[in-house]
């Protein structure tokens, strides 16, 4: 079985970055702070600003919750809801399928490197689970930064969004700016993207193949004398292949003596 722990030493730290990535990409679906309006229009937003994620909107307000409370008052909203725009739409379908990805890729390079560190007799299968769960983390990176990159455009453009009375939101802010979602989302997406392309660089050394090779001749020579010496077998094969050892042996000693060489043979 041949040894393989040296050869995935950059896939060893792909599957670390993979699962930082994993976890900023997870912590960026479930953050509100995707997109920062600052509206100063309205009596119920009272710290001024206001944020706007893929699941709910929150701002602080003391006027719906209590006079002398100030908390963070939010209204969740779902994809059959019709005022969403297409962005967040894509954005809640695209995180989901990154994180599960993910998750999915990183579990089949874990057995990838499970074969590696503690040896398996298929050697030729170890980069097929690497190229999967390399591909699939590819693909996570990329449903990453798809919603990302198009909220991030939202912003820049200040699109507005037409919220229900019920959401005490107005339809556009003053301004707007990304949040931190949306900066750990590009994180996330770049550290996944490396770590896919670590895991689909991983190649098999050339000597790694477990193929029975032939035995040549002077091999078998050899071995044939080697049994000789330690089983003390009297056929004649073994002891031509004795006196071919001993001639060899005595050849490679510096010995070339004719006499004492036939003296040998006459006794073997």
């Amino acid at each position: 079985m041949p040894y393989l722990v040296h050869t995935a030493n950059l896939q060893m730290a792909g599957f670390a970055i993979s699962t930082v990535g994993w976890i900023l990409g997870s912590i960026s679906t479930g953050l509100v702070q995707w997109r920062v309006w600052h509206i100063t229009n309205t009596t119920l937003i009272t710290s001024g600003i206001a944020y706007v994620g893929i699941w709910r909107t929150c701002f602080f307000s003391h006027v719906l919750i209590s006079p002398n409370l100030e908390t963070m008052y939010c209204q969740p909203f779902i994809v059959t809801d019709s005022f969403i725009p297409r962005e967040i739409f894509v954005a809640q379908g695209l995180m989901l399928v990154a994180v599960i990805l993910g998750a999915v890729g990183k579990i089949v390079c874990a057995f990838g490197l499970k074969n590696v560190y503690q040896g398996t007799s298929q050697v030729s299968i170890i980069p097929h689970w690497f190229r999967t769960g390399g591909t699939l983390i590819l693909i996570s990176s990329i449903s990453i930064i798809i919603p990302v990159a198009w909220n991030m455009h939202s912003v820049v453009n200040n699109f507005s969004i037409s919220f229900p009375s019920t959401f005490n939101m107005p339809s556009s802010p003053e301004k707007q700016e990304a949040g931190a979602a949306i900066s750990i989302g590009v994180v996330s997406a770049i550290l996944l993207f490396t770590s896919g392309i670590f895991f689909l660089c991983y190649r098999l050394p050339q000597n790694s193949d477990n193929k029975v090779h032939p035995i040549s001749d002077e091999d078998s020579i050899f071995s044939d004398s080697m049994s000789t010496v330690s089983g003390f077998s009297r056929n004649s094969r073994s002891f031509l292949s004795l006196n071919h050892y001993l001639h060899a042996t005595l050849n490679c000693d510096g010995i070339n003596n004719d006499a004492f060489l036939w003296e040998i043979d006459d006794k073997l």
